[in-house]
């Protein structure tokens, strides 16, 4: 098969740049690792229905076994726990919150002495911000008083807070805490032939209404322009012409359920990987060949190095009131007003935050509208019946209250992603091995963000039950940094166009391309850099 661009990926940012690429005319074939799930509302709605009797969503889009085979090294990465293979990628799972990166984000040297800035800036995202909030459909409100400057509305109006959120309104405003909208690729209103959210509150991991975007309608955009996608087709490695300098062809087998599993190949003047903060220096390493040992577009020795994912920081407890948890799926309220200033204190009309001296990064935080087990889990939980089961259910449910924080992780070369020689996939090759670990800076992040959370929970009268905290704080889930960006071929991947430093016709369009990760949600940033990488591609190939 020979094409203008062959991409490896259909998540967000493959099918994005594969839609406008389709759409200017350019003959493009996408390739996805795992298949293509059923399109019809009743499958999404089985879907559901498996997630609420079972509880875990690996099944429901059929994670698992060796096809999809992980190892980790130091601190445990459950990879499997949030990524999906299939058209549409992880966005056929995921929470659906977008934000823009906040200036600071891309200055972290500059501003804080640590890390290094962006080869971009804010500015030079702006415009695709917000290009990529009209593509997703976001809807938000521009209320944010601590968010980074915008001059464009959201697509579509924010949706009103929760109940919870109203309860924690009041101990905020005491406090001097900002609480403001929360962006949501989900729609408000009808947007982009889909409809608006109809509150089944099981947006992790399936929305049965599609009012929650998933790269699916950019996947269809694309057919419809002309666009050839090919499922499960997990690439196997790439190849370059005879000087190691350009890339030829992807090579692909055929595991659909007509196929062989045989090798197929696609050659194509550009090449784009979108597969993800492991997938995709996965097969970069796997890729090596007698010219390039250390795998491909690795001359800088990059490749896999400084991961980084956001921590998650969380503390919560019971009111003696109900707090109609679980009514929504999503976040509807945040606050990042500790976001440039973590160390900062913050004061109301009848309490403070104390401020501190501890050194840590940017801290997201967010109004839990789901915490505590829902009812179907104390049910699966508990061997009572009848009355017992129902005074069981009364008591572990509704009176729940939780803020929850994401937090930023800065790059270190010692957290990576390699090949571990030891154990294999479904196709004989080295899968991919997590190395990863918590500094110390991020732990005082977290703890800086349990004490904020600390504050309004005890304001707002909550009896604290749990916390997630230093110790035993847990990923989000947010793949970076694994072929960052930079303008020095020796200490970055990609140039600040994406393309590879080493090939010049490879581009790498992922969350794996950030130099820093700050702490907010990454795929609107995803999004905002495939487009821009789409309009250069376009260029490239005029």
């Amino acid at each position: 098969m020979n094409t203008d661009v062959c991409i490896v990926g259909t998540g967000p940012a493959g099918a994005l740049v594969g839609c406008r690429l389709a759409e200017a005319g350019h003959d493009v074939v996408l390739l996805e690792a795992g298949p293509r799930f059923d399109g019809e509302d009743e499958d999404r709605v089985r879907r559901m229905e498996e997630f609420v009797r079972t509880g875990d969503w690996r099944g429901v889009w059929e994670m698992g076994g060796e096809r999809d085979a992980y190892t980790s090294e130091g601190r445990h990465y459950p990879l499997n726990h949030a990524r999906v293979k299939g058209v549409g990628g992880s966005s056929l799972h995921w929470h659906g919150m977008v934000m823009r990166f906040h200036e600071s984000d891309f200055e972290r040297r500059t501003r804080d002495g640590v890390g290094v800035d962006w080869p971009i800036g804010y500015d030079d995202l702006r415009p695709y911000y917000a290009a990529a909030e009209r593509e997703l459909g976001v809807a938000g409100a521009d209320d944010d008083p601590h968010g980074p400057p915008r001059e464009e509305p959201y697509p579509m109006p924010a949706f009103p807070p929760s109940y919870s959120d109203s309860l924690f309104a009041s101990a905020c405003e005491r406090l001097g805490v900002d609480m403001h909208s929360a962006g949501n690729a989900r729609n408000s209103e009808g947007y982009d032939d889909a409809p608006a959210c109809v509150g089944y509150g099981t947006c992790k991991p399936v929305c049965p209404s599609r009012a929650k975007y998933t790269a699916e309608r950019h996947v269809a955009r694309a057919e419809a322009a002309g666009a050839t996608v090919v499922a499960n087709a997990p690439v196997q490695r790439l190849a370059t012409d005879a000087n190691g300098e350009r890339v030829v062809r992807v090579v692909y087998t055929d595991d659909g359920p007509s196929g062989d599993g045989e090798e197929r190949t696609v050659e194509a003047e550009q090449f784009v990987l979108a597969a993800g903060g492991v997938e995709t220096p996965r097969l970069l390493l796997l890729s090596a060949d007698e010219r390039t040992p250390d795998g491909l577009a690795n001359s800088s020795g990059a490749v896999g190095r400084y991961f980084m994912d956001h921590l998650y920081a969380g503390t919560g407890g019971v009111l003696d009131d109900p707090t109609r948890q679980k009514h929504v799926g999503f976040n509807t309220s945040e606050c990042h007003q500790f976001y440039d200033d973590p160390t900062a204190g913050a004061s109301g009309t009848d309490g403070s935050v104390p401020a501190t001296d501890a050194d840590c990064g940017p801290i997201k935080l967010e109004f839990v509208n789901y915490a505590g087990p829902a009812p179907t889990d104390v049910a699966l939980d508990s061997e009572r019946w009848g009355d017992e089961l129902l005074t069981a259910v009364r008591e572990r449910y509704g009176q729940f209250v939780e803020v929850g924080a994401l937090v930023g992780q800065l790059p270190r070369a010692e957290n990576r992603v390699e090949l571990d020689p030891d154990r294999t996939d479904d196709h004989g090759n080295p899968v991919p091995r997590v190395v990863w670990d918590v500094d110390d800076r991020t732990r005082r992040t977290v703890a800086r963000a349990n004490e904020i959370q600390e504050a309004i929970l005890d304001e707002l009268g909550a009896e604290r039950r749990w916390q997630v905290g230093p110790e035993d704080t847990g990923p989000a889930f947010h793949h970076m940094g694994t072929t960052r960006m930079g303008t020095d071929p020796e200490t970055s991947v990609v140039d600040p166009n994406l393309r590879t430093h080493d090939h010049p016709n490879c581009s790498v369009v992922s969350s794996s391309v950030f130099p820093t990760g700050g702490a907010m949600n990454p795929t609107l940033t995803i999004a905002a850099l495939a487009l821009r990488a789409a309009d250069r591609l376009d260029a490239a190939l005029r």
